[in-house]
């Protein structure tokens, strides 16, 4: 049996929207790594509370923010993160670990409910299609890879075929062809799926939703002409009292998130697809996730645990990319009537409280600065 949707609601509050869940850039001292002495509401509590919706909720008055480090997972299955790095400093490398261990926390939790999926095979034909299609195969180095749109897939994907020997090196300037000469898990037989599902390192990468969010709306509607006239015309045509001639180049925020609320979040482009449903946590066990904010240094270290050759370093971004800043995401949603961000949110909260990250503060104090 397929499990069912998740539903979810977000409630508003005379309050603002909180802030983060923890507070990781404050200082790191040996106090606060003292998470076996954690103040936490059980496990059972914390799950009644997922499964109730109460955790965005929770979120968005920041009644979270106080919260220590959960202590790591009682079954013993705990991340080899933290190793010592001329790159970084021990403040860093603690605040990496906690996150990892909250990530491990709050994913076991959700994914511990009776209707999500426990395994690939309890997945429904199209969530199982969509997440074969992106786990990418690497047999030599024994690793799969989630790409997700928008978090450095192409870097990644350019990894891949080199280690593959498809590509000399990772600076060769060649556009990026993102399906010839690599191995998807769609591509191999139920038998060969289960075999390196089980025994194969697995990782993927994460991004803060509404930046990616962001990117992808900048990126497919300001530059490429094939999503311009396949996706903007269409969004014009639908949300613009006078459309005109739509050539599809001036599609506004606001109309692009009307359109986001109107999509099944299972059959959305990938581009804007939700991690959750593109890569399934609750299916994989994936053993590393690694963030765009600390892109190479989680990287780094995926290099080391896989034993890529040294000669072999993630890219470095291109001087040209401009990435998208917290002033310029700040922007464009406080630009938005407040209606269409109360919906969009829940479109993408299993990202937001999977992975770790806060929702957006747009109340007109925050938006006035």
């Amino acid at each position: 049996m397929a499990p069912r949707k998740q539903e979810f609601s977000l409630k508003r509050s005379g309050g603002a929207r909180s802030g983060s869940v923890l507070n990781l850039r404050s200082p790191v001292n040996s106090l606060s790594l003292r998470r076996s002495s954690a103040v936490l509401p059980s496990v059972l509590t914390f799950a009644v509370i997922v499964a109730s919706g109460g955790l965005l909720l929770m979120i968005e008055k920041g009644l979270l923010n106080s919260v220590d480090t959960p202590p790591p997972r009682g079954n013993g299955r705990r991340l080899d993160y933290l190793r010592p790095s001329q790159h970084q400093n021990p403040a860093a490398d603690a605040e990496s670990q906690i996150l990892q261990d909250i990530r491990n926390r709050t994913i076991s939790t959700v994914c511990g409910q009776k209707n999500m999926p426990h395994s690939v095979w309890s997945l429904s034909p199209l969530q199982r299609k969509t997440l074969l299609q992106h786990i990418l195969v690497n047999d030599e180095h024994r690793f799969l890879y989630c790409y997700v749109p928008k978090v450095a897939c192409s870097n990644w994907k350019r990894v891949l075929k080199v280690l593959s020997g498809a590509l000399e090196s990772i600076h060769v300037k060649v556009k990026m062809d993102h399906k010839s000469d690599l191995l998807f898990l769609s591509d191999l037989k139920p038998e060969e799926i289960r075999f390196r599902l089980k025994h194969y390192f697995k990782f993927m990468f994460v991004r803060d939703p509404m930046e990616r969010l962001l990117s992808a709306y900048r990126n497919k509607f300001g530059e490429i002409e094939a999503y311009q006239r396949k996706y903007g015309v269409e969004i014009v045509r639908r949300y613009r009292k006078n459309p005109g001639k739509a050539t599809g180049d001036d599609v506004t925020f606001a109309e692009f998130v009307r359109y986001l609320l109107d999509e099944d979040a299972e059959r959305m482009n990938e581009h804007w697809m939700p991690v959750y449903n593109l890569c399934q946590p609750c299916a994989v066990p994936y053993d590393f996730i690694g963030s765009y904010e600390r892109l190479q240094d989680d990287a780094r270290y995926v290099l080391q645990r896989i034993a890529a050759p040294p000669h072999v370093q993630f890219p470095e971004r291109q001087t040209w990319y401009k990435p998208v800043t917290p002033q310029t995401l700040q922007y464009y949603l406080c630009t938005l009537p407040p209606r269409l961000l109360s919906e969009l949110l829940p479109k993408y909260i299993l990202d937001f409280s999977l992975f770790s990250y806060p929702l957006p503060n747009t109340t007109s104090q925050n938006c006035r600065h």
